[in-house]
C-alpha cells in the first residue's frame, strides 16, 4: 500500500494571505469612503478586485490536490 505523498502547506498560506489582504482592502475601501471626503486610491480597488479572488482560487486548487484519490 502506498502512502498519499504529503503536500506543503505553502499553497494553503499563500491563499489565505491573499485572501485577508483583499478583504482589509475591501474593508479599507469602505472606511475611507465612510470616514474621507477624498476618493480612494486606485491601486486599493485593484489589490481588493484581485487579491480575494486568487486567495479564493488559489484554496480552491490547494484543496483539490491535497484531496484523497478514489482507489
Amino acid at each position: 500500500m502506498t502512502r498519499a505523498p504529503k503536500h506543503s502547506p505553502a499553497l494553503f498560506y499563500s491563499a489565505v494571505v491573499s485572501f485577508v489582504v483583499g478583504l482589509a482592502a475591501i474593508v479599507a475601501v469602505f472606511l475611507l469612503h465612510a470616514f474621507s471626503d477624498d476618493a480612494p486610491n486606485l491601486a486599493l480597488y485593484v489589490v481588493a478586485m484581485f487579491a480575494c479572488p486568487l486567495g479564493f482560487l488559489l484554496a480552491i486548487v490547494y484543496a483539490l490536490t491535497s484531496g484523497r484519490r478514489s482507489r
